[in-house]
């Protein structure tokens, strides 16, 4: 008997909606991209051209933003879900363990590969130093894909040491994903669509990978074969009751 998550009608039909969202934003910023539409490239111009002065004029800004990116970026999301990785391995939740490989060591093959796609040039005159092609954000990608997939497993976990720690969490997770990628614009390493692409395509792997393992969460016993899920109680009107998500 394995509890799977999310565990509510509900809450798949929101996070389907949002990736039928997420779709259309990666869809519409690479037309647009290749399309050369006039207002896309006149609004990434615009703010990469006063991300550029105001970073020239202030080089502690630059460093702050480099420094916050390389500490908060994929690569730190990568160790830590290999670590919640060997955590589930231990625990025997085998599903969670997939889930964590499949959507976050496998986000940067994903992210490059769009890349390789897009082969749009850096912007000119960057701040900091990067490599491949700008389309989508790297950053992007893997800093949503990891924060998602770690509150997936650990969600429970945590609301369960303090219900109050709901909400500064799930602020957190997100103030994470927007400093980055507003750092890889004030670095001038990634037009603005760059990072709305990325943040697209990373909940959309988010989302694929979690509708395809369907983990259960990291403190529960797991199995790698598929198995009921196992409902909460019903509530004490005789409603099924709702399992709480991050989404």
């Amino acid at each position: 008997m394995t509890v799977r998550y999310p565990a509510t009608a509900r809450s798949w039909r929101w996070l389907g909606v949002l990736a039928a969202g997420s779709v259309v934003v990666y869809l519409a910023m690479w037309v647009g991209y290749r399309q050369q539409w006039g207002w896309l490239d006149a609004l990434d111009t615009h703010l990469l051209n006063t991300a550029r002065t105001f970073g020239v004029e202030h080089p502690g800004w630059v460093s702050f933003w480099n420094t916050l990116c390389t500490v908060a970026g994929p690569n730190a999301y990568r160790l830590l879900g290999v670590a919640a990785g060997v955590l589930a391995l231990l625990r025997r939740n085998l599903r969670a363990a997939v889930f964590l490989l499949v959507g976050i060591g496998l986000s940067g093959t994903v992210a490059q590969l769009a890349k390789n796609l897009a082969d749009r040039p850096r912007p000119p005159g960057q701040l900091a130093t990067a490599a491949s092609s700008s389309f989508p954000s790297g950053h992007a990608v893997g800093v949503m894909v990891g924060v998602l997939s770690l509150l997936t497993v650990f969600w429970p976990s945590v609301t369960r040491l303090r219900a109050g720690l709901r909400y500064p969490v799930e602020c957190g997770g997100a103030a994470l994903i927007l400093a980055v990628g507003f750092g890889r614009v004030a670095l001038v390493v990634h037009h603005p669509s760059d990072v709305l692409a990325g943040w697209a395509l990373g909940y959309l792997w988010f989302f694929v990978s979690l509708a395809t393992v369907r983990p259960a969460p990291i403190d529960r016993i797991s199995v790698a074969g598929p198995g009921p899920d196992l409902d909460p109680a019903p509530a004490p009107d005789g409603r099924p009751a709702e399992r709480d998500t991050p989404l």
